[in-house]
């Protein structure tokens, strides 16, 4: 057996190294190292509660939107207040909008350009990928930049600048929008299905996504293999063996993406159990943060977030992170556009995890049928919108409390867990995306999600840098950042 040490990752937000134990050409075990700490936990300590809405956004500067609505929720449900349609319509829009943006991200910028890497220059497909998909000069790498340029000036005219949006609040949106904003809005927003449409997947998005079964996707595909960048990955993922690449533990988690005014979510919230193919409830006091392989201090033993603590303790025989391993009832989970869509009941996500797992595959599968669908839905909460109504209620914080916000960022599931003592912050936590899909071992030696599905990876003769094990990492889109604040 032969040791492996792969980072740090490029094309990653943060620092990301991965240990892997290597037998007959196969990834035998997987340690994943979240190697810096930054102490956001530690810093919201003793402030005021609205101060949360100012550092709580600076964990992350691709997903700031995030991190600001899991905060102003946590705020409102110690407060008791719920925003007005109109609050909640822009912060779904302003969610939206970064989601879709990393999406794009992850597809054009972190994921594709591994394609282009000389151990395929033998595939049928590698001279095409190299024009569309090399970074700075591939053809589609500018028309996508430019795209998300111009997509992301939404959040700046919903709520005044990005990133770090200082607009949203406990009780919804301070920034109103005028009509001739809402005009611009929809045009910026038809800008963009225009680009998706027209570049990735050469299709209406309707189309796309009512594409009901696998058998629809390849049909679809069969029409014109060679038009559009979706059917480009497609052929990739044909002849690259990416179906069944990097199998994941088969519970899924989501917190429900996108609130509407009686209390449901489009996507709804949940869990999702491949083995018995069932939306499971959730129950947020099953969670608990192990920290046993963890440079931090675990001596009261696993802890809800509600009572957990975040201090470094850098003597600890067992630990190669700074990461912890949230646990739901025990069980490891995975989280992100995969989770919303099973759980959601898509049903070409269904039928293809049914087939290939939580998998490379399936996983970017899952970011661009949201890319598809959730562009509609913006432009009808912007029509949604009633100019004149109230964007936000006033609150009052009570002096003390506990609460929760909730939220789905792109990566996936996003929690905040508040107290607060004397009208100061006495306990903030946070458990990110990425902290639950790349949490190392627990006490019992489960290893995380990301490690999970590592294993088994074929590592090429000679390899330092496997491309399988890229394409693995890559498919979780890491934000190693906010995993450890």
């Amino acid at each position: 057996m032969t040791r492996l040490l792969v980072g740090p990752f490029n094309r990653v937000e943060g620092d990301l190294e991965v240990q892997l134990d290597i037998e007959d050409g196969q990834v035998r075990s997987a340690k994943v190292n979240a190697t810096m700490f930054r102490g956001f936990e530690q810093i919201l300590r003793d402030h005021e509660p609205l101060d949360a809405l100012v550092y709580a956004p600076r964990v992350c500067g691709i997903c700031s939107v995030s991190q600001s609505v899991a905060a102003a929720r946590a705020l409102g449900a110690l407060a008791g207040v719920q925003p007005p349609a109109n609050g909640l319509l822009v912060t779904n829009l302003m969610a939206a909008t970064e989601n879709l943006a990393d999406h794009l991200s992850h597809f054009y910028l972190f994921f594709m350009p591994d394609f282009v890497r000389p151990a395929y220059a033998g595939r049928p497909w590698y001279a095409d990928a190299v024009r569309r998909f090399t970074l700075q000069s591939g053809s589609q790498q500018r028309l996508a930049l430019a795209a998300r340029k111009r997509w992301l000036d939404l959040i700046g005219t919903l709520g005044g600048k990005w990133p770090h949006t200082g607009s949203i609040h406990p009780g919804g949106s301070t920034r109103a929008i005028d009509p001739a904003e809402r005009l611009r809005l929809l045009t910026r927003v038809r800008e963009f299905r225009q680009f998706l449409e027209s570049e990735l997947f050469a299709a209406p998005l309707e189309r796309i996504a009512g594409l009901a079964s696998e058998d629809q996707l390849w049909a679809w595909y069969a029409e014109a293999p060679d038009q559009g960048d979706l059917r480009q990955f497609l052929r990739i993922v044909l002849d690259s063996g990416l179906e069944h690449l990097g199998q994941g533990p088969g519970l899924y988690l989501s917190y429900g993406a996108y609130p509407q005014a009686d209390g449901t979510f489009v996507f709804a919230r949940g869990l999702w159990d491949a083995a018995l193919s069932e939306v499971r409830p959730l129950w947020l006091e099953e969670i608990r943060e192990d920290a046993s392989h963890a440079w931090l201090d675990d001596r009261t033993g696993p802890l809800h977030p509600a009572e957990g603590m975040t201090e470094p303790s850098l003597e600890k025989p067992a630990a190669y992170t700074w990461n912890k391993a949230p646990r739901l009832a025990g069980a490891v989970l995975e989280t992100g556009a995969l989770a919303r869509q099973l759980i959601h009941g898509q049903p070409l996500l269904r039928d293809a995890a049914a087939r290939c797992g939580g998998s490379v595959y399936t996983r970017v599968l899952a970011r661009l049928m949201e890319l598809a669908r959730v562009v509609s839905l913006m432009e009808d909460w912007l029509l949604a919108l009633r100019p004149g109504d109230a964007y936000h209620q006033d609150c009052r914080l009570p002096d003390t409390g506990s609460a929760v916000g909730l939220t789905e960022a792109a990566r996936g599931a996003l929690g905040h867990w508040l107290k607060v003592e004397h009208g100061r912050i006495a306990s903030y936590q946070i458990i990110a995306p990425t902290t639950w899909n790349f949490s190392p071992r627990d006490a019992q030696g489960r290893p995380g999600a990301l490690e999970r599905a590592l294993e088994g990876a074929p590592v090429r003769p000679g390899e330092q840098n496997p491309v399988a094990v890229q394409h693995i990492v890559r498919s979780f889109d890491p934000c190693m950042v906010c995993t450890v604040h």
